[in-house]
């Protein structure tokens, strides 16, 4: 069972970017303090939603080389932005769709990223974290990460995240 701090983690989630008025920014420190944090893992990272042609474009992450562009409904990271609900999966293998950017990937977590815009709630995103183990993110783990997700997206509502959708190809 991992031991992860989430309190510390959120804490210094929080700290790092409670004035971050640069989207970039926040997405890659996130990125790089959930690295820190996070044990049994092998990849961390936000794929950025572009509404418009309807794929997750890879942003900021920490882990090896990632695939670029993600469809819609594809995926694990697809499912997460397409039902704006978290995916947990226990066995990458027995997910129907899987994308395999990582062969050492064993389960996977992604978390919706839901920010509070002039039209309304949408989805600019996910965060997706990978790890080498079966069945490594428990239900409280999934808890715990929407909790520090939602700390992201505040963070990202007081930036110009905007701007930084708009140049995704």
């Amino acid at each position: 069972m991992c031991m992860t701090d989430y309190v510390s983690l959120k804490y210094e989630i929080e700290a790092y970017f409670e004035t971050e008025s640069n989207p970039l920014i926040v997405l890659a420190n996130s990125a790089a303090v959930l690295n820190e944090y996070l044990d049994d893992i092998n990849w961390v990272g936000f794929y950025l939603a572009n509404n418009a042609k309807e794929i997750l474009t890879l942003g900021p992450f920490q882990g090896k080389v990632a695939c670029t562009r993600i469809e819609k409904g594809k995926g694990v990271c697809g499912t997460a932005w397409l039902t704006e609900q978290v995916q947990r999966v226990d066995n990458v293998h027995e997910f129907d769709g899987h994308i395999a950017c990582d062969s050492q990937s064993q389960s996977e977590i992604v978390l919706p990223l839901m920010i509070e815009t002039s039209s309304g709630v949408k989805c600019i995103g996910v965060l997706d974290i990978d790890s080498p183990s079966l069945a490594r993110f428990a239900i409280e783990d999934e808890k715990r990460l929407t909790e520090i997700a939602e700390v992201i997206c505040i963070a990202l509502s007081r930036t110009k995240i905007e701007n930084l959708l708009s140049i995704l190809d």
